[in-house]
């Protein structure tokens, strides 16, 4: 029969299985250099789990060994523990602006101190960003109108990645960060069921589409938004897009219109050929 701390191991392995940080038992066991097989039966209770392999999953999963060992803590190690904090002289931590320019490596630099203290920062008076974590975005493109515009900013709240399954609710706005992109879209959570979300644009243009959720990285509910002065003029592309669907509407009418001809006149012609 299998030890406590062999269940409590596979208790972690199937969290980081439903919140989509592995996507298959394999694939676990494949990246912490170990073989699937030998894991399959430690999932079925046929063996223990190594010292050696709970140090791998500890290191690369953040598994925390606390919990398996001793049955204390949080069985993965809280990502909030580990962000990069930005404080001032009072020990009072700042809200992180970044700036467009500043997204696209966004993803990659999450731990390096540098990167952060570099960037911007602010506070607001509300007392609602006086707890938890916060960071300001830069809104591109035109996906996400007219809710949200080009240039316009937004402020949200950091999302630890354990409580992602019941903490990101359906229909609301989040940015979503992955290695390679930072995106604002509206969300519908998948990650219990199908280990993934399904973003959409409130731009009818922008079809919805699925991501992964061992693709994420940080997930912020956006809480505020913050404009120019003056509202945002119509965006000419929304026109553009308008008329380019009016025009391929049109042309598949036409089309439609051409192939009835076409099998009219294919018909006439049969009936001509057999009066003669």
């Amino acid at each position: 029969m299998n030890s406590i701390v062999t269940e409590r191991f596979v208790d972690c392995h199937n969290v980081l299985k439903s919140t989509g940080k592995v996507k298959s038992s394999r694939q676990f066991a494949l990246s912490l250099d170990f073989q699937p097989q030998s894991l399959n039966d430690i999932l079925k209770g046929k063996r223990d789990v190594t010292i050696e392999l709970l140090r791998k999953a500890s290191e690369v999963y953040d598994i925390n060994p606390d919990y398996v060992l001793l049955g204390k803590g949080e069985m993965i190690s809280s990502y909030s523990d580990k962000m990069v904090l930005v404080t001032d002289n009072d020990d009072n931590e700042r809200i992180v602006y970044v700036p467009v320019a500043a997204q696209a490596g966004y993803g990659n630099n999450l731990s390096e101190q540098t990167f952060f203290q570099e960037l911007p920062t602010f506070s607001l008076p509300d007392y609602r960003y006086k707890q938890g974590t916060h960071r300001c975005f830069d809104v591109t493109g035109d996906s996400m109108e007219p809710t949200l515009y080009s240039g316009d900013k937004v402020v949200c709240s950091f999302i630890d990645p354990l409580d992602w399954n019941h903490a990101i609710k359906d229909h609301f706005v989040y940015i979503i960060i992955t290695r390679g992109d930072v995106v604002v879209k509206r969300v519908v959570n998948k990650l219990k069921e199908s280990q993934c979300l399904e973003l959409f644009s409130d731009n009818d243009y922008y079809d919805p589409y699925i991501l992964e959720g061992g693709d994420i990285v940080e997930i912020w509910y956006v809480s505020t938004k913050i404009s120019p002065f003056l509202p945002s003029p119509s965006n000419l592309r929304n026109s553009i897009h308008g008329e380019m669907d009016s025009l391929k509407t049109d042309l598949k009418k036409q089309s439609e219109l051409i192939q009835n001809l076409n099998s009219t006149i294919e018909m006439l012609i049969k009936q001509s050929r057999g009066r003669i």
